[in-house]
């Protein structure tokens, strides 16, 4: 018998229209991640006492690698063959499509020409902070997407399923909160990073902080993509599907940095106790 305890979730992904403007809730929770990312990092840079006129060009970097990062990861991961068909809607975001392991690449990539122009410092030191910034956006942006009603779970008939009214199928039934899985999962992944820094002074060793993020947001997704909806068709006969394959070898990249960053000396050149 169909279990009737379930939550109906019937939020309207648009907050208000100012003629044919609509301000979605996707998009607050995506600003706010961003604003957030800037307020945290800000107070890294002053701890550090580095000069906090590098924010504006961070922030730039930060926001067009992220967009562009995630929208190309979605084109070439998920949706190639309709896309190289429909080259102009690459240019549509506002539709959808962001994948958050071209988001990963993105991110990487203007770091790397941001330290190069602008901070003269080694890729792994931004790296390092900035993950902490990444970890709290993506919880912002897995509830952006409940608001949204999509990325949603499989089917489920449990006691916390929720009735996802406008995810646009002909057929209602409870299904997994993923997002909210996932938001959880790097609500926590933030906590433990902000901790080693703050408190466990990680950032002095090189590619720890990263190496941690990168195993715990990856093995997160692993693990929650068995409790979600099929995304593209082509992954309805896949064993792991498209975010499970990409996830493993970006877990594999993180747990090269951390026991890399366990057996180097820190920046201030003290040998690791083991």
């Amino acid at each position: 018998m169909m279990n009737l305890l379930y939550i109906t979730w019937e939020v309207d992904p648009v907050v208000f229209e100012i003629g044919p403007v609509a301000i979605r809730w996707y998009g607050l929770l995506f600003a706010g991640a961003f604003l957030t990312g800037y307020y945290i990092m800000q107070n890294i840079l002053k701890r550090e006492n580095l000069p906090q006129d590098w924010m504006d060009s961070l922030l730039l970097y930060m926001m067009v690698g992220t967009v562009l990062g995630a929208r190309l990861g979605h084109v070439f991961f998920y949706q190639w063959d309709y896309y190289s068909q429909h080259m102009i809607e690459i240019l549509q975001i506002w539709k959808g499509g962001l994948a958050s392991h071209g988001a990963t690449i993105g991110i990487i990539v203007s770091l790397w020409i941001w330290s190069k122009k602008i901070s003269k410092k080694p890729l792994m030191w931004i790296l390092d902070r900035i993950v902490i910034t990444i970890a709290l956006a993506a919880v912002f942006i897995r509830f952006g997407n409940l608001m949204n009603h999509e990325i949603v779970g499989a089917p489920w008939d449990g006691p916390w399923a929720f009735l996802f009214t406008k995810a646009g199928y002909q057929v209602l039934e409870p299904r997994h909160p993923a997002q909210i899985y996932e938001a959880l999962s790097y609500l926590l992944l933030f906590c433990v990073l902000a901790f080693m820094y703050f408190k466990a002074k990680a950032g002095q060793k090189p590619g720890m902080l990263f190496g941690t993020f990168l195993i715990g947001l990856f093995t997160a997704r692993f693990f929650i993509e068995f409790f979600k909806e099929v995304q593209v068709a082509f992954e309805q006969d896949m064993t792991l599907n498209m975010g499970q394959i990409l996830s493993l070898p970006l877990i594999g990249v993180g747990v090269f940095f951390l026991v890399r960053s366990l057996l180097l000396k820190d920046e201030t050149g003290t040998e690791r106790t083991q």
